[in-house]
């Protein structure tokens, strides 16, 4: 039907033609833009996942940058230690060199001193964009969180939509050489715990002459030994043998008499005081001790050296007859008892009249000597006299307290370990050992530092009270620590008692003690064998700094590589979602193009038959 009102075919035509256009508009948009998904009408989940990855990948792309600043750092830090590690070869064969006694100490000083100078310029040199790691301004060089250097090695988006960074580390105090508060490699290690409060005692060694303030030997300046101390037996010393007044035992009945008594206990004798100065009570029983009467007749001495021809003319001599008669009850004589005085003074002694007799300790507990009843007939004394002496009971010592920081340890986050062994009269040592956090939580603290001899007590009170229930620990008036066994438990006396720490170990060392710029040896020619075991040691740690940064390297560039694929791989992955097909689209576009063709030639052919009509009515 043919209608004049409603053309039917026309309308159908021109609705045909705006899907056509709309269609076009869109399959354009995606040939001019390239991309499927152009916004968020076109397909909301795609873009907004594709618009997130993009600002993503805009934000590794910018640690990509940041590791590539890294790398320029490292390498930096990396060439500047390895002509230090050079410089170092040629500063130890100069001292090598200075071994030689006929070379001139002086000369070889100024080449050390060149050396110094080109260590010096090399730390100050490694720079790179202002940041410097071999010269730092590092506040404390040993705080795992203030001496790191940080890269930025990953951008993270989680799995609830959250975004992360994260971050390379590097301890600096793995290569910094000079560190303006100390601690550089080329530095003295300010981590020293020195006498550990008294745990230790500090002496000069005694071979190379080295004092306080140098290396001995690459292990620290002086030696520092585990503290202990032992009672002392009872021991008391005789009159000296008479000059020119032998004993003549050929006279008949000659005979020297007396009465031994040996290892009796007895309740606060007289010369005896505890182990921190104040007299003590012994709880009873008390021993009695050993008795013997002894007599020395000629027939002794041929005993003991028939040369003597019964004659007895040095103390030598009458104390080997003394100790073949009273050895075996438990005592022993010494002719040369001698007195000494610390190395390299000029005062040495040794005094060879001097006579001294002391218990062996063979009987249970005491530590007690007398000489009682003497008498002779037809011969003098020989420097014998009626005395007593009580040794020490129970087993004591005294630390000599100072303070001292137990310091961060790198990436050890529980700081510096100090490990020792503790034992009372030889029994089985026991093994302790305490470090920074130990410390802190015990005091409360965060600075790791034993400051008074109070806390150094409740220190060893939490480490040895387990094992040794029985110790008595306690700060003294004068600052010092007493340890010492309890009087009414421990009934050991003398020598037979110790106490003390052994194998004292702490795990950073050996540390070095003083500085690289401090090396002179024309100052100091006998300490240039500590000189060369020091620059062995700062050697060997920069070797250590330097593959450490080698393997800081290569993770960066791993770092880098993976990165660099990960930008690739997001790229794509945001083109697979919105990304459009090109030859489709192109190809759809021609399509569209033919078809739109098409809807005005229907669109023409629909309006001619109204035309035909109105002719008509004409």
């Amino acid at each position: 039907m043919t209608s004049i009102l409603n053309n039917a075919g026309a309308i159908s035509a021109l609705r045909t033609l705006r899907t056509i256009g709309s269609d076009m508009m869109a399959t354009q948009g995606q040939v001019s833009s390239g991309l499927r998904v152009a916004t968020a009408g076109d397909n909301a989940a795609y873009w907004s996942i594709s618009t997130t990855m993009r600002s993503d990948n805009r934000a590794i792309s910018a640690v990509s940058d940041a590791l590539g600043f890294a790398a320029a750092k490292a390498d930096t830090a990396y060439a500047a230690l390895d002509a230090v590690i050079d410089v170092l070869g040629e500063f130890k064969s100069r001292l090598v060199m200075a071994k030689d006694e006929a070379v001139d100490k002086g000369k070889i000083q100024k080449e050390l001193e060149q050396f110094k100078q080109q260590v010096q310029n090399i730390a100050h040199s490694a720079s790179f964009s202002g940041e410097n790691w071999l010269n730092t301004d590092i506040a404390n060089i040993y705080d795992f969180d203030l001496n790191k250097a940080s890269s930025l090695a990953a951008f993270i988006r989680a799995g609830s939509g959250g975004a992360a960074v994260r971050a390379m580390d590097f301890h600096l105090s793995e290569v910094s050489l000079f560190n303006s508060t100390g601690g550089g490699l080329l530095e003295t290690d300010m981590r020293d715990l020195k006498t550990l409060g008294g745990l230790r005692t500090l002496y000069a060694d005694p071979y190379s002459g080295s004092d306080s303030t140098v290396y001995d030997g690459g292990l620290g300046s002086g030696w520092m030994y585990p503290n202990g101390a032992g009672g002392g037996a009872g021991s008391f010393f005789l009159n000296d043998f008479p000059v020119g007044s032998p004993l003549d035992f050929n006279v008949p009945g000659a005979q020297i008499q007396f009465t031994i008594l040996l290892d009796k206990e007895a309740s606060n004798p007289q010369n005896y005081t505890g182990a921190a100065g104040q007299i003590e009570e012994l709880p009873g029983p008390y021993l009695a001790g050993h008795s013997k009467t002894i007599t020395i007749t000629k027939a002794d001495l041929d005993a003991v050296n028939p040369g003597l021809g019964g004659i007895i003319t040095t103390n030598t001599e009458f104390a080997a007859v003394l100790n073949s008669l009273l050895n075996a009850e438990g005592a022993y004589v010494s002719a040369s008892y001698g007195q000494y005085v610390p190395y390299n003074s000029s005062n040495w002694v040794h005094d060879e009249k001097r006579m001294s007799i002391s218990t062996q300790q063979k009987h249970p507990n005491g530590s007690y000597v007398e000489i009682a009843g003497l008498s002779s007939v037809g011969v003098g004394l020989g420097g014998l006299k009626e005395a007593s002496d009580f040794g020490s009971r129970g087993s004591g010592m005294e630390l000599q307290f100072e303070d001292f920081i137990v310091h961060e340890d790198g990436d050890n986050l529980d700081g510096v370990e100090i490990s020792f062994g503790f034992s009372v009269n030889d029994a089985p040592a026991t093994s302790h050992s305490f470090n920074r956090t130990y410390v802190n939580e015990l005091f409360g603290k965060d600075s790791g530092k034993v400051e008074t001899a109070e806390e150094m007590a409740i220190l060893l009170h939490s480490l040895i009270d387990a094992d040794w229930p029985d110790l008595i620990i306690e700060a003294t008036p004068a600052g010092t620590v007493m340890i010492k066994s309890d009087p009414a438990v421990d009934r050991q006396w003398g020598s037979g008692t110790r106490i003390g720490f052994d194998t004292v170990r702490v795990n950073i060392e050996p540390v070095p003690k003083i500085d690289f710029l401090t090396i002179d040896i024309a100052a100091n020619p006998d300490k240039v064998s500590a000189y060369i075991d020091y620059i062995d040691i700062v050697t060997e740690r920069i070797i250590d700094g330097t593959a450490t940064l080698g393997a800081f390297q290569k993770r960066i560039e791993m770092q880098s590589d993976f990165t660099g694929k990960l930008m690739s791989g997001l790229h794509k992955g945001i083109g697979r979602l919105v990304d459009a097909d090109m030859n489709e689209a192109s190809t759809r576009l021609k399509a569209l193009q033919a078809q739109e063709q098409l809807g005005f030639q229907s669109l023409q052919i629909a309006n001619s038959n109204p035309e035909a009509i109105l002719s008509l009515f004409r």
